[in-house]
């Protein structure tokens, strides 16, 4: 899998977001391109940010037990994949700000570097090792930018 901690593969990601503009239509799935830009940030508020409460200890257990494995694998996501409840994007959105958020976060995490990431708390998972962080990084922002064409 691509690594987000490699800068090449930062540019290349900027780039893509780069190639959707404000009306840019998806392929399935039923986010606007700015909700989608938004709900990407989501994964990246998780990390930076305190503006999402942290699952109770036994939604965080079922969590763990049921979704971790899913997220942080290799495998990419199907299509139409059942979304979190603080990931589910339903407001109108800023397509200019989103985009600007979720570049400064790829940049931001690519400069943190792979050792920053490494046993790194995950505000639902727990302990995740560099390449689980890199896992859920690149492909759920891969699968999104999939979506919309690019």
């Amino acid at each position: 899998m691509n690594s987000v901690f490699n800068p090449a593969t930062t540019d290349e990601l900027i780039t893509r977001i780069h190639k959707r503009q404000k009306y840019s239509r998806p392929l399935w799935g039923k986010m606007n391109v700015a909700q989608m830009l938004a709900h990407c940030n989501v994964t990246y508020e998780l990390v930076y940010e305190d503006l999402h409460p942290k699952p109770n200890p036994i939604m965080k257990f079922l969590v763990k037990l049921f979704v971790k494995d899913f997220v942080v694998n290799e495998k990419p996501f199907k299509q139409n994949v059942h979304t979190a409840p603080h990931f589910k994007i339903v407001d109108t959105k800023d397509f200019e700000l989103e985009k600007s958020r979720l570049i400064t976060y790829l940049q931001k995490t690519q400069q943190l570097g792979q050792s920053y990431f490494e046993g790194k708390e995950s505000h639902s998972f727990g302990p995740l090792n560099s390449s689980q962080w890199n896992n859920m990084f690149y492909k759920h922002l891969n699968h999104h930018l999939n979506q919309f064409g690019v």
